[in-house]
């Protein structure tokens, strides 16, 4: 049987830097030292194509993803991030052809909260992984990993909050008080979703709870499925006792990293995104944010 893949592309000069699949749902299952959990995965795989290859053998793509998730049930993986190194590395092996290998994932994740320890549910984040295998050498291959989540949480609006003070004090003089000056006001609220991806060298591993704990305790105030009346007081009053920008958020959660993953290397890489879905506005705020761990530890000035 003829191989058209293998034969020359009309334009034989033109590499190309990325041919796969996308979209591949797959169950994951993720022995960690305390408990298994599936996951339902998302996957993209993708190689370069040399300028003398027509196209790119898809098909082994699709068959080293069943090979490597579908047996999961009966060997684990370590992490989600593991799954794509493992799978970004055997690409180049099927792929003779090519010097570049590039796995993404995504998957929803459920983790125990709650605004008290009797009022918890199991709720919903969002897990990224990434790996990219690189062919150094007849017999070398390096591999760059990425780990990653987003959670869902609250800010409330700091300007807003100061100038409602303003006009209610002059409506209720009482208000100047400097008693009262921490007194929480009304402002206007957004859901806020943050992303925090960490570039992991090999051997280096994140526990992704800590990830998502990092991001919550960035935001004005988590969010939770199960709150009873009482319970949306508190969360209003936390979000409003800690009234933020999304650039807030950020610096916020940047600033929080060094004391968070101590034992990380200063070259792990660091790229954050928040977006405020704003309440009052037509529109969405969004920030972002790329470094390294080292240069968060450096010293002002």
């Amino acid at each position: 049987m003829k191989d058209v893949h293998a034969m020359a592309p009309a334009h034989g000069r033109l590499e190309l830097h990325r041919v796969g699949v996308r979209g591949v749902k797959k169950p994951l299952v993720v022995q960690r030292p305390d408990r298994s959990v599936t996951l339902t995965a998302s996957f993209a795989v993708a190689v370069d194509l040399p300028s003398t290859r027509k196209g790119s053998d898809l098909s082994r793509n699709a068959e080293l993803l069943a090979e490597v998730v579908d047996w999961t049930a009966q060997r684990p993986v370590e992490s989600l991030e593991s799954a794509c190194s493992t799978i970004a590395r055997e690409l180049l092996v099927r792929h003779p052809y090519a010097k570049d290998a590039e796995v993404r994932a995504e998957a929803d994740y459920f983790a125990r909260r709650g605004i008290s320890p009797t009022r918890q549910s199991l709720e919903d984040f969002r897990l990224y992984a990434e790996a990219v295998a690189r062919r150094e050498g007849p017999d070398s291959i390096s591999l760059a990993r990425t780990i990653g989540a987003e959670a869902v949480g609250m800010t409330a609006c700091p300007c807003a909050m100061e100038t409602a003070r303003e006009k209610l004090t002059k409506e209720f003089p009482l208000l100047a008080d400097p008693s009262l000056k921490d007194l929480p006001i009304v402002t206007h609220n957004q859901r806020n979703r943050t992303r925090l991806d960490l570039e992991l060298p090999e051997g280096v591993d994140v526990e992704v709870d800590d990830i998502l704990s990092t991001i919550e305790s960035a935001q004005s105030s988590p969010t939770y499925a199960i709150l009873k009346r009482g319970d949306e007081a508190d969360v209003v009053l936390t979000a409003h006792r800690h009234p933020k920008f999304v650039e807030d958020v950020m610096r916020d959660l940047l600033a929080s990293l060094p004391a968070r993953f101590p034992a990380l290397p200063d070259s792990v890489g660091v790229r954050v995104v928040t977006v405020s879905e704003e309440s009052i506005h037509k529109y969405d705020v969004t920030s972002s944010h790329r470094t390294v761990l080292g240069d968060l530890r450096a010293p002002p000035g």
